[in-house]
């Protein structure tokens, strides 16, 4: 299987753990991910604020050139591949935007397949099943939480795919590597987002009442398949909480870990909340042997 790939800003500055993992994740599944050349920022956090046209020329560049591959563009961040997903949904329904968009990347937006996240590419595409097949060292006794935050399930009528108010992807996904995905009523929660700098007491409140969430469902750590929300669930909770710190993990550490990854050591040593005395207490691999 080949795919376009869009690793977006965040992959490749502040959350190269997940970036990594999900390449590595990728390559034991047989995915080859193609670099779309001269990718450019998709506008995510920002460009809606500036013009109404910019969030979505941004990714439309990204879109032409993975159109221009012959591949489906995927993206491991869903701010990203909402972005995307936004951008296709408004070229197809307005024409009168399409033009717009067009006239502003110098190039025609011919049909094509819609943006996946890397999440759904495993679950839809790959399957559970297979994910199963190729696991290595099963997660077992690991109780997780899996958290979707807003981007990977809202707006439904644009991303789609997973229920908004009760979405399965990470948690079947777990399920498939050995470990167990806690019932817990926080895992569409808002983190807070990119507000953690402009608006820091107000993250701390909504990231204790999420991770106070996890502990009380028994989670031994919280799985996302989002940068903004790993970061902000990892980086606060040691001035919000007095309880114990709780790691928090990307969905892709873990399933490399499973698959038999090496290189695990190294992902988890850029965590805020070192992950290695849990899964070393379980008997999972955390160090390279």
């Amino acid at each position: 299987m080949r795919v376009a790939y869009y690793p977006g800003c965040t992959g490749t500055q502040t959350s190269l753990e997940y970036e990594e993992s999900v390449r590595e994740t990728a390559g034991y599944l047989g995915i080859q991910l193609d670099d779309i050349a001269g990718w450019t920022c998709c506008g995510a956090s920002s460009a809606h604020v500036v013009d109404e046209t910019l969030p979505l020329t941004l990714p439309a560049l990204n879109i032409v050139r993975a159109r221009e591959m012959g591949l489906g563009l995927v993206t491991p961040c869903p701010a990203c591949a909402l972005r995307h997903q936004t951008t296709e949904c408004a070229i197809e329904t307005d024409a009168s935007i399409k033009a717009k968009v067009e006239e502003g990347i110098g190039a025609t937006l011919e049909p094509g397949e819609r943006t996946k996240h890397f999440l759904e590419l495993l679950h839809r595409d790959v399957g559970t099943e297979e994910i199963s097949k190729r696991v290595q060292t099963p997660l077992s006794g690991l109780k997780v939480a899996a958290f979707y935050g807003c981007y990977l399930v809202r707006p439904p009528e644009i991303v789609g795919g997973d229920d908004p108010e009760a979405p399965m992807r990470i948690d079947d996904i777990v399920a498939s590597i050995g470990a167990e995905a806690v019932d817990w009523s926080y895992k569409v929660d808002c983190c807070g987002g990119s507000a953690s700098i402009p608006a820091t007491q107000m993250v701390r409140t909504l990231t204790a009442r999420i991770l106070e969430g996890a502990r009380e469902a028994g989670a031994d750590a919280i799985v996302t398949a989002c940068p903004m929300c790993q970061a902000n669930l990892d980086m606060f909770q040691s001035k919000s909480t007095d309880a114990t710190p709780l790691p928090v993990l990307y969905f892709s550490e873990l399933t490399a870990l499973a698959f038999g990854s090496v290189r695990v050591e190294g992902y988890l040593a850029k965590h805020t909340v070192d992950p290695s005395p849990l899964l070393e207490g379980l008997g999972l691999p955390s160090r390279e042997e």
